[in-house]
């Protein structure tokens, strides 16, 4: 992959990718922040991911669902996030947003965590089901890192996923909740987000340390728990 030219205001990072929507961000200072943990077996066995086992000290849950919302295995007390608050000197900031095209109406509601680590302003999008409106993209602001849903079915689909990288210009791109071995609903994969775009990096590991590319790019990483 090479070695990324490191931004200037930022530090370093890493990140974890465990499966579906679940990721470890990990600070310099060793503090752990898991996105969306997934129970497994959950949806009639439809998650085939292994249990997730990772120590972690907070915890964001976009929204109520088995596959994004399961904390009673994690290995020791964690500070679970579902609203906008401040955690080992972290802002979260929780923006509202729906599952779905309709409002929340065959869904319900999801949350946008938007927040910085080592200078490097990170977006997870949980289930984001619809286009970004004008005032999420607002309270939102400049964003350099995104994680973006692009299976669809449940979530934007890749066609919509690419008008959210438009309108959000993230420097890096994570895409996450598409069809892999260890997920059985029919999400497509996550070459029908990348296909046609530049600057696409199969990582081939799901651990990678955060270095901010100079060029927007796309990485795909590999789920750890599959």
């Amino acid at each position: 992959m090479g070695k990324l030219t490191k931004k200037e205001k930022g530090g370093e990072m890493r990140v974890k990718y465990l499966g579906h929507a679940s990721f470890v961000i990990e600070t310099k200072e060793g503090i752990k922040i898991l996105t969306d943990p997934y129970e497994a077996g959950s949806f009639g066995g439809e998650v085939r991911y292994k249990p997730i086992k990772e120590e972690c000290d907070v915890v964001l849950v976009s929204h109520d669902h088995a596959d994004h919302n399961y904390t009673k295995e994690l290995p020791r007390e964690v500070k679970i996030v579902t609203k906008t608050t401040s955690l080992y000197g972290i802002n979260f900031n929780a923006i509202p947003s729906y599952h779905d095209p309709n409002k929340g109406k065959l869904r319900g509601k999801n949350t946008i965590f938007v927040f910085e680590v080592e200078g490097i302003r990170v977006a997870h999008l949980g289930d984001l089901g619809h286009i970004l409106e004008e005032t999420q993209l607002k309270e939102m602001g400049k964003i350099d890192l995104l994680f973006l849903p692009v299976g669809g079915v449940f979530t934007i689909d890749p066609k919509e996923a690419t008008e959210v990288v438009k309108l959000l210009s993230p420097q890096l791109t994570i895409p996450m909740h598409y069809k892999t071995e260890g997920i059985g609903f029919p999400l497509s994969e996550v070459e029908e987000f990348t296909k046609d775009k530049e600057r696409v990096k199969e990582v081939g590991k799901g651990e990678v340390e955060i270095e901010l590319p100079e060029e927007k790019e796309i990485w795909v990483l590999r789920p750890l728990l599959v």
